[in-house]
């Protein structure tokens, strides 16, 4: 993978694109931050805190986020972990009525093409720090 863009720091808010998690280490480029480039072909823009009703619906529409893959240096994702979402994955899960909460500070502009920001603040944890 190559590095992100130089330019791909600001969130949904206009601010500077906070890190979403490092435990487990996420985003496409497993920098701890909700960033995009021209390889990230998901658009993994939205700093989610996943759920299992969530988590269920991403495995019935077949995206198994659950399940470790080492090769991927993926861990897979457990209950109230922070993770990179792919963008158009969590506007299927809000049209389907089980989106989970969005860190909006570290949720890259991007997820502004498949989600409103009203929508996005609708399911807003609160602000850190």
């Amino acid at each position: 993978m190559s590095a992100p863009p130089p330019n791909s720091g600001k969130n949904v808010l206009g601010g500077e694109l906070q890190s979403c998690c490092t435990d487990p280490m996420t985003g496409f480029y497993r920098d701890g931050f909700c960033r995009t480039g021209l390889s990230d072909a998901g658009l993994h823009v939205v700093c989610i805190q996943a759920t299992d009703e969530f988590l269920a619906f991403s495995r019935r529409v077949g995206n198994d986020l659950s399940t470790p893959i080492p090769e991927y240096m993926f861990p897979g994702v457990q209950p109230g972990d922070r993770w990179c979402l792919c963008a158009s994955r969590w506007k299927e899960a809000y049209d389907a009525g089980v989106a989970p909460p969005v860190r909006l500070e570290a949720t890259h502009m991007t997820a502004l093409e498949f989600a409103s920001l009203e929508e996005l603040r609708e399911h807003a944890l609160p602000a850190e720090g």
